[in-house]
């Protein structure tokens, strides 16, 4: 791609708006805050389309396997799973 259609489609994208994933992952976003607030109770917070918009730059960090292993229980917990066959401890 020369430089001037780089220009050009950065032109485009100003105009119309993000082009690709990130453009996806807006649209998916707002059906998602629309979903939550139409099923949220009167007293809850309004959902907001950033509420759901994956933050690459923090998404994209590797974690340690303690890390997983500790968000893995984490959702079981609130989940109220149980784990079984461990005393527990990684």
């Amino acid at each position: 791609m020369s430089s001037s259609e780089l220009t050009e489609w950065m032109v485009f994208e100003k105009i119309t708006g993000p082009l690709g994933r990130r453009r996806q992952d807006i649209q998916a976003a707002t059906i998602a805050a629309t979903i939550a607030n139409a099923n949220r109770s009167k007293k809850a917070k309004k959902a907001q389309i950033s509420d759901f918009l994956i933050d690459y730059e923090r998404a994209s960090r590797r974690k340690t396997g303690r890390e997983l292993l500790a968000t893995l229980r984490d959702i079981n917990s609130a989940l109220r799973g149980r784990e079984e066959g461990t005393d527990g401890n990684a």
